[in-house]
């Protein structure tokens, strides 16, 4: 049931005078395409992926049924990660970065990043923190508190932007997803590059496709990437589809048919 937006179309100069504003005060720029599933084994054929180098990951997200933290534009997650110790995080997203708390800013593990597809982009304000490589496990479990899985600094920054009143230990597990996660550094491209599968309960699959940069080289890169993408045969005209909206509107539904 992987969720699309409408197929990609060209930024107005509206739009473009705002990436440019949001790039400029970001700490970086992800650049991001979404494959669509019937050219997915293609694209994989072409790009010489291997599945056996990939690294698997399991992610959580934690929200209420209705997805009302969803709706206040904050996402919290936790991941565990194949040979390395998990993490978590506190999102919050659109942002304008300028008017970003100065003190906030300087907090370890905040960043700035706005995410850029065809034909859309959004700006986000994520506070990582570090976990041991079984807590995780334990929170979703049952064993440990939700809230253990996040730091201080992000219990403080979920407060100062989730709805009033709702608590880190009200929310609802939504997960597993399982990801492959594959990083490689194509000959024609020259810059890193990221391959995640996204495997959803139900069967269906989101292939993104991304690679970062520098905020002052992000048009540069994006027809780097664009031409190199193209040479290939990928397709980049197919519509786009969201990782985490489509795994949080799965696992509302399936929490709301139970």
């Amino acid at each position: 049931m992987a969720t699309a937006t409408s197929a990609p179309a060209q930024l107005s100069d509206e739009q473009l005078v705002e990436v440019l504003g949001l790039i400029e005060g970001a700490d970086s720029i992800e650049l991001k395409l979404t494959v669509p599933e019937s050219g997915q084994r293609a694209t994989a054929r072409a790009l010489d992926l291997d599945p056996l180098e990939a690294q698997i990951r399991q992610v959580f997200f934690f929200d209420t049924p209705e997805l009302a933290l969803n709706a206040a534009g904050v996402v919290a997650r936790a991941r565990r990660i194949q040979g390395k110790a998990s993490d978590s995080v506190v999102k919050l997203r659109p942002v304008i970065p300028t008017e970003l708390p100065a003190e906030l800013r300087r907090t370890p593990g905040f960043g700035v990043e706005v995410d850029a597809m065809p034909g859309g982009f959004v700006c986000s304000a994520s506070l990582k923190g570090k976990l041991g490589t079984t807590d995780v496990r334990s929170a979703v479990g049952g064993d440990t508190p939700l809230r253990k899985l996040f730091t201080k600094e992000q219990r403080s920054f979920f407060e100062a932007h989730a709805p009033e009143g709702l608590q880190l230990d009200d929310l609802a597990v939504l997960g597993p997803i399982f990801v492959l996660k594959l990083k490689w550094s194509p000959k024609e491209f020259r810059r890193p590059m990221v391959a995640e599968l996204w495997l959803y309960p139900d069967g269906s699959r989101i292939l993104e496709l991304s690679t970062k940069c520098e905020t002052n080289e992000a048009f540069d890169v994006a027809a780097q990437a664009r031409a190199f993408l193209s040479s290939k045969g990928v397709d980049l005209s197919g519509a786009q589809q969201t990782k985490t909206k489509t795994a949080l509107e799965f696992f509302s539904n399936e929490l709301s048919a139970g």
